[in-house]
């Protein structure tokens, strides 16, 4: 693919929305309760309270995000789940609740901690979606309730992706790789970084990727931040540039980054690409089941140090971990970090991204996504082959 050689208004009319794909059945939402169930129970917890965010979205289809007013699942091991829901919200909550569940009603002027404690024994064993606040958990610790960490069940649960989460995670990533191709085929000297990010957005809309869930457009310099400066820029002749971006399909991730050259780049950024791609492939080359995120890190910055960079997050060289677990939270566990022991599994899906950060010059951040599969790691994205070419 030639960069620049075309305009926004040509690029968006060749744009044709992509293949639907089916949104999560509702006979998955069951299987991911009794999955959960069965994890707090070998924990021994008697419920798993699950606050607004991707996990009630992951367990209940409700896709609304956290507030200061508490939606919540309560999930006991044995019994029927019930969602804890301001009164004034019944009627919206009916109109999403992918599972059958009784429901717990409070008014604005009641807490709905009482309605949790009142729904348990006293000194029931209550695991903690670990993104509810810390003050609600205290509450709940001062109504009786033995409080600990859920983690350990649900996102235990929301690490290993069914054949239903890979579409969607499949689908979102190729329209944002195809809109990627075509933000580059836009770029002319003096365009606005903010107008790529229009156009990528309006290009994710037309795909059928319902705009852009994030983007981050970055020339010359600014490519050495990982998520950019302040400021719009325009793109001057013999930059790089970066670009990072996304979209969601049914709530699950796309995320990737690009980094080409505009124009013509000095030999030190080629030399750099080259070590960023080979760190990329033997963290890839790394995965496999049994073998520990953390494992994976370290095969991606053993090549940065063979190459003279770091070591560890020093500069130049990698500045952050390899990479994150995606679905739907754009960052979820586990991790590709230096501490992260979780042990692969089929069906686990990381964003690879060694970035290499030459500080206040230039970054190279190539960044595509993986699922581990029974032998190994298969690519959602094709990696990038040169600066030149970044889409062959």
């Amino acid at each position: 693919m030639t960069i620049g050689i075309s305009d926004p208004a040509t690029e968006l009319a060749a744009i044709r929305p992509a293949p639907a794909v089916p949104p999560i059945a509702a006979a998955e939402h069951l299987a991911r309760l009794e999955r959960a169930r069965a994890l707090a129970g070998a924990l021994g917890l008697d419920a798993l309270l699950i606050g607004a965010g991707a996990s009630l979205r992951y367990f209940s289809g409700v896709s609304w995000g956290a507030s200061e007013r508490m939606v919540a699942l309560l999930l006991p091991v044995s019994g029927d789940p019930l969602m804890i829901c301001p009164a004034f919200e019944q009627g919206s909550l009916a109109a999403e609740l992918a599972i059958p569940a009784e429901t717990a009603l409070w008014e604005e002027d009641e807490d709905p901690i009482a309605l949790v404690a009142r729904a348990l024994a006293p000194g029931a064993r209550l695991g903690l979606d670990p993104l509810l606040p810390f003050g609600w958990g205290e509450k709940l610790r001062g109504a009786g309730l033995a409080v600990s960490d859920g983690a350990a069940a649900i996102d235990r649960c929301r690490m290993v992706k069914s054949a239903a989460e890979l579409a969607c995670l499949a689908a979102a990533k190729a329209m944002t790789l195809e809109v990627q191709r075509r933000a580059a085929a836009i770029l002319r000297p003096g365009i606005a970084a903010s107008a790529v990010k229009r156009f990528i957005d309006s290009a994710h809309q037309a795909i059928g990727g319902g705009g852009s869930f994030f983007c981050a457009v970055q020339f010359g310099a600014a490519t050495a931040y990982p998520h950019g400066l302040p400021g719009d820029q325009l793109l001057e002749e013999n930059q790089l540039v970066l670009v990072d971006t996304g979209c969601r399909i049914h709530g699950y991730h796309s995320d990737i980054t690009r980094t080409y050259a505009f124009g013509r780049v000095a030999p030190e950024v080629h030399e750099t690409f080259a070590v960023e791609r080979a760190a990329q492939a033997a963290a890839f080359a790394a995965v496999r089941p049994g073998v520990t995120c953390e494992a994976v890190d370290a095969a991606a910055r053993a090549v940065l140090e063979r190459a003279g960079l770091g070591p560890g997050y020093r500069l130049p060289g990698l500045p952050h971990r390899t990479g994150h677990g995606i679905g739907l939270s754009i960052h979820e566990p586990a991790y590709l970090v230096r501490g992260d022991r979780t042990p692969l599994e089929p069906g686990m899906c990381f964003s690879n991204e060694p970035m290499i950060v030459v500080p206040e010059r230039y970054g190279v951040r190539l960044e595509d996504h993986f699922r581990v599969t029974a032998d190994g790691a298969a690519w959602f994205t094709p990696p990038q082959e040169s600066l030149e070419r970044p889409f062959g």
